[in-house]
């Protein structure tokens, strides 16, 4: 009898997590500048990048938004939209200083974790906010009770937290990041404060965790993982680490196809490829051409979860669009 031989370990295939891309927060955010743009006509102004991809951003600015840092830039009287990473409260105030008409497409998920910061703070618990220092998301949540909340930036951060009162301590996080560090500085803080509340539900949101679990899927087959993304998109980067903590012997981010070094793939015989919350597909389809064109044409799909969650416009959107669509009914 003759020996099926066994898979050359050279032969080139392709790993795509599922999912991977947009979340329902990112959709709903850039679909809110575009029925935006059609509904007021341009210019827009966004409040920092409406998410963080370098090719979302550039798309919509060649479409007429208008992105800047801060409220200040905005002329009076214009239209604003604040990214889906959420503000502070203050920032609502300057906007309404400013007579500026606002538009909110925070996504819900970090909308949670506010209504939790400022219902914790009313309780007067002190709030340990498990993020990256700097991050839009965390200066949101962190504006809705910025005496109550101590940032707590990854598991070395814990020695230093003091609190006010070992028996009102609870934790919160920012919605991107790994799941396996921010369970690590939970660990720790548990430790220091035994009474240590965790907050009502999981505040990593549910994209975040499925893309890190199709990764951990995959990395310890994957000689190399292309992850797709911006650089300050913090669940891009974080997947970049959670495949070489699988076992990937090699992990790079990249915006586009282009940026891949030929380098990366001397050896390789299975890559592994994925892309960030707020990548469009394009982009990851841009990299298997590149990919395919080096002989690694054969794609196996690495599904780790199904994805059905939708959310609706923002609300000022929602009933904008309502009245047009009245007007345009009775005009019939």
């Amino acid at each position: 009898m003759t020996a099926t031989p066994s898979p050359s370990p050279t032969a080139k295939r392709v790993l795509l997590a599922a999912p991977r891309g947009y979340c329902a927060g990112v959709d709903r955010a850039v679909i809110a500048v575009e029925k935006a743009l059609e509904q007021y006509g341009s210019p827009i102004y966004v409040r920092h990048e409406i998410v963080h991809n370098k090719y979302v951003v550039q798309t919509l600015e060649r479409k007429g938004a208008i992105f800047v840092e801060e409220t200040a830039e905005v002329p009076e009287g214009s239209i604003v939209m604040f990214s889906a990473h959420g503000v502070a409260p203050t920032v609502h105030a300057e906007a309404a200083e400013r007579k500026l008409a606002t538009i909110d497409a925070t996504c819900p998920l970090v909308t949670k974790v506010h209504k939790e910061a400022v219902r914790f703070a009313q309780d007067d618990y002190d709030i340990l906010l498990i993020g990256h220092e700097g991050h839009e998301e965390v200066i949101g949540t962190s504006g809705e009770a910025p005496d109550h909340i101590t940032l707590v930036d990854g598991p070395e951060d814990v020695e230093n937290v003091e609190v006010r009162d070992d028996s009102k301590v609870v934790w919160l996080s920012q919605t991107t990041l790994s799941v396996d560090e921010t369970m690590e500085t939970v660990d720790r803080l548990k430790e220091k404060f035994p009474q240590l509340i965790s907050p009502p539900s999981d505040d990593i949101c549910y994209a975040t965790q499925n893309r890190q679990i199709a990764v951990k899927q995959m990395g310890g087959q994957a000689d190399l993982v292309i992850v797709v993304g911006s650089k300050n998109s913090s669940n891009s980067v974080r997947l970049v680490e959670v495949a070489l903590g699988a076992g990937a012997r090699d992990a790079h981010l990249v915006d586009f196809a282009e940026e891949i070094d030929e380098a990366w793939l001397e050896g390789v015989g299975t890559v592994g490829v994925t892309s960030g919350a707020s990548v469009p597909d394009v982009l990851v389809e841009g990299v298997l051409e590149w990919l395919s064109t080096r002989g690694f044409a054969d794609v196996e799909l690495v599904k780790a979860a199904e994805e059905s969650i939708t959310f609706s416009l923002p609300k000022e959107l929602r009933r904008d669009l309502r009245a047009e669509a009245a007007a345009l009914g009775s005009a019939e």
